[in-house]
């Protein structure tokens, strides 16, 4: 399979490229320097001379609090953006894969989220990355596959799991909020969910998340054991963090769609990243 990962540089997007070579595919992986994914005609550009049978987009505005204030330029890549690289797989007849997030929802459910549950996102993240779910449906029709998923984490950037092993190797306590459930997902699972869907070409919407569920708190506590490190981690408020944007208190992810890749529970993940070395 002839494979275009956008957003290569990324956390998720070097997994991707890696578990892609290592499958065999042909890979073209670009990273947000060798191609702006809001550049319409760079991305045409890049798609032809790539010959791709699928794309798979991690390019994106990850920063939830930054995108608060920079809302404009988080919405070009996360909405619009996000439509150009589906548009130019489509005429190319390539399949997007395209990486969404739970932010989309307003949290406010206590059972998991399902595909089609209504959106409501609370963020300018958020909603950014909802206008991108639309604009991929609108662009490629009948060859997209819109990937949900929550609490990324992996050995290829800046993440949760990385924070907390710093701070928990120079301070006696951390305080970490008990009042946001999610699924930490790790990026090298979710890497190999995105090939084979890329490959099976599930179409539509479908929630791809680690196993089982937790809170930031919980996480935490888990790192901080394995990690052997001997400092205190106490509970607190996300109200208490004072955080630019809101976050979803429940972002569980469960899903409908029979086709959908089964990820390890999410104490896998964490003992798989702490064997790949901490970030640096």
């Amino acid at each position: 399979m002839r494979l275009l990962v956008t957003g290569a540089a990324g956390m998720l997007g070097r997994d991707v490229a890696s578990a892609g070579a290592a499958a065999g595919h042909e890979l073209s992986a670009l990273a947000r320097s060798e191609l702006d994914v809001t550049d319409s005609a760079a991305v045409e550009a890049a798609v032809r001379e790539a010959r791709p049978d699928a794309v798979v987009n991690c390019a994106a505005w990850t920063d939830v609090d930054g995108a608060e204030t920079e809302s404009e330029a988080a919405f070009a890549v996360n909405g619009p953006g996000a439509g150009n690289v589906a548009r130019a797989a489509a005429a190319a007849g390539a399949w997007t894969v395209h990486v969404s997030t739970d932010y989309v929802f307003s949290g406010e459910k206590r059972s998991p989220y399902l595909e089609s549950d209504p959106t409501g996102p609370g963020s300018e993240y958020g909603r950014g990355k909802l206008a991108g779910e639309l604009e991929v449906a609108g662009a490629a029709p009948g060859g997209h596959t819109i990937v949900r998923s929550s609490w990324l984490f992996g050995a290829g950037g800046r993440c949760f799991p990385a924070t907390i092993l710093r701070a928990g190797a120079e301070r006696d306590q951390l305080t970490v909020v008990d009042d946001q459930v999610g699924c930490p997902t790790f990026t090298g699972h979710l890497a190999q969910a995105l090939l084979a869907l890329s490959r099976d070409r599930v179409a539509g919407i479908v929630h791809v998340a680690g196993g089982g569920q937790c809170s930031w708190y919980d996480f935490a506590r888990e790192i901080v054991r394995l990690a052997g490190l001997s400092c205190e981690v106490v509970p607190g408020t996300t109200a208490g963090l004072g955080r630019p944007a809101p976050r979803p208190a429940w972002s569980v992810l469960g899903t409908e769609v029979a086709e959908a890749p089964r990820l390890p529970d999410w104490h896998e993940g964490l003992e798989a990243f702490l064997a790949a070395g901490v970030p640096s």
